[in-house]
């Protein structure tokens, strides 16, 4: 008889590390195990947050190897991103990015939802908030709407995060927002100041034709 997929996490096997959780998201993929992901849904809901982890990392495990296995899971992530515990916010942030990375117009009326997110959340949070929005830049109709919120974000991240987000808005950038972004590269003095980080940043904007 199958063991219960809760019976097969991390926590229900007493275990701390992450090992069998990824070994269980390698097992769901493999076979396409839809019935278990519609079960680790479920679990995101559990009583026990230890569950409610595993059950998370599961997903975005999943999502990572076969994204379409969580794609119709979207609106369930969506209302994760509103829980009060940080570690499940990321957890439903970084399974979303990983379905913006195939179907970003799956996000494309919950940019706001996002958005709020990453203002609220951790860096976690934040980081694979910035994969969606380039992801949904590369849409025509989306593009205008994301390079702003993209730019946005770096004028306020914090100083390690600059040069990654600015890649990240480098690749999918149109001619229009270049100076902007330079701009905003050349006004960030806490990020210039760090040799290492300078160095990243007068590269990119090398690259970028200046």
């Amino acid at each position: 008889m199958k063991k219960p997929i809760k019976d097969q996490l991390a926590h229900s096997l007493g275990r701390r590390d992450e090992a069998p959780n990824i070994a269980l998201a390698e097992q769901i993929a493999d076979v396409e195990d839809k019935i278990a992901i519609k079960e680790l849904v479920a679990l995101t809901e559990h009583m026990r947050m230890a569950i409610k982890y595993d059950a998370i990392k599961v997903l975005y495990e999943v999502g990572e190897r076969k994204p379409e296995l969580i794609q119709r899971h979207c609106d369930d992530f969506l209302q994760l991103l509103k829980h009060r515990d940080n570690r499940i916010q990321w957890g439903a942030m970084t399974a979303l990015s990983v379905i913006s990375a195939s179907r970003p117009e799956l996000l494309a009326e919950h940019i706001v939802e996002v958005v709020d997110a990453m203002d609220s959340g951790s860096v976690i949070t934040r980081d694979h908030g910035i994969y969606i929005l380039s992801n949904l830049a590369e849409i025509k109709k989306h593009h205008a709407n994301c390079i702003e919120l993209l730019l946005e974000q770096i004028e306020k991240s914090p100083v390690n995060q600059v040069p990654m987000y600015a890649e990240k808005t480098a690749a999918v950038i149109s001619r229009l927002y270049v100076d902007r972004l330079i701009g905003i590269l050349q006004s960030r003095e806490d990020v210039l100041v760090i040799q290492s980080k300078k160095k990243r940043l007068d590269k990119l904007i090398k690259r970028l034709g200046f």
